[in-house]
């Protein structure tokens, strides 16, 4: 049967059931191992990277990869936490000390970094 015969041709009820049942299945369980990120943050995160590394169309691809690899490592709530302290740990003055000063600032910093450069590099991007 040509492939075009197979796309045309109705599903049978059994194939539907077996499709409703995969998908169910696969809703319920999930992967435990990949936090869910919002879109919006995934999105900025993306737009972000691609900026810092020459805007280049294929930095999506590997900055979209590079997000799916940090999200597989922090959960949601981590993420924003660190990538708080990154940027405001940039601000002069009191203001940024605040993100820069104190040690857990300093560790999730650390964190982010380190999971960020391993994520790139593995992602075919270099730091």
């Amino acid at each position: 049967m040509t492939m075009q015969r197979l796309c045309q041709r109705r599903p049978s009820s059994s194939f539907a059931a077996a499709l409703l049942t995969c998908a169910f299945s696969t809703a319920a369980t999930g992967d435990a191992s990949v936090h869910d990120y919002p879109t919006h943050a995934r999105v900025e995160y993306v737009q972000e990277c691609v900026a810092s590394h020459g805007a280049r169309l294929a930095n999506v691809y590997q900055c979209s990869c590079a997000i799916d690899r940090i999200a597989e490592k922090l959960s949601y709530d981590d993420f924003v936490e660190a990538s708080t302290f990154v940027k405001y740990a940039k601000l002069g003055g009191e203001a940024g000390g605040l993100f820069r000063d104190p040690e857990q600032a300093k560790k999730m910093v650390k964190l982010y970094h380190d999971l960020e450069s391993t994520a790139l590099r593995a992602c075919g991007m270099g730091a």
